[in-house]
């Protein structure tokens, strides 16, 4: 069961790599942003910020989030009480974090990662399995989740293993329902 749930993520956060590499174009400019006290490189497309904030609907518990112009759905997830700015992956069996995000979280990584948590499209996958203590996105929380943080990437993925705990997960246009 977690190979199967290693390499599901791995296949999630390798297609998110690939959706988030620049075009080639030659007239595309690479510009480095200050994003929250880091660093991110942007291609002339748009920094990562959202739209609009998700959208809490207290009477039925839900959450709205827009897609954002890259075409894909972000949400600010709260992990152990820190503020992470994850890719919602429907495709994804599970979590992953970046090393930076997991820092932010509390979370204690080894320097070498060698372990090898999944196989993507350039081989093997290093990380570390984890459980976190808390996730929280809007009105809905839970416990005890498992995780993996990966030695690459600097995008955090919210796959299944959270958006399961929601009773449906509706995808119409440009938004996104939780509820």
């Amino acid at each position: 069961m977690r190979v199967v749930f290693v390499c599901l993520l791995a296949i999630g956060f390798m297609a998110s790599l690939l959706t988030n590499l620049p075009s080639g174009n030659a007239g595309s400019a690479t510009s480095k942003v200050a994003v929250g006290g880091r660093s991110e490189s942007t291609d002339r497309v748009a920094a990562l910020r959202p739209r609009s904030g998700p959208r809490f609907n207290s009477q039925d518990g839900s959450v709205e989030l827009l897609r954002e112009d890259d075409g894909h759905f972000y949400a600010d997830v709260r992990i152990n009480g820190a503020p992470i700015r994850m890719l919602i992956d429907t495709g994804a069996s599970g979590i992953a974090l970046s090393r930076e995000d997991a820092q932010m979280a509390g979370l204690a990584t080894s320097i070498g990662m060698t372990d090898v948590v999944g196989q993507g499209a350039g081989g093997e996958v290093h990380g570390e399995f984890v459980q976190l203590d808390r996730v929280e996105l809007g009105p809905l929380s839970a416990s005890g989740l498992d995780a993996v943080i990966l030695d690459g990437g600097q995008q955090s993925l919210l796959g299944q293993s959270f958006l399961r705990k929601f009773g449906k997960v509706q995808i119409e246009e440009d938004r996104m329902v939780l509820r």
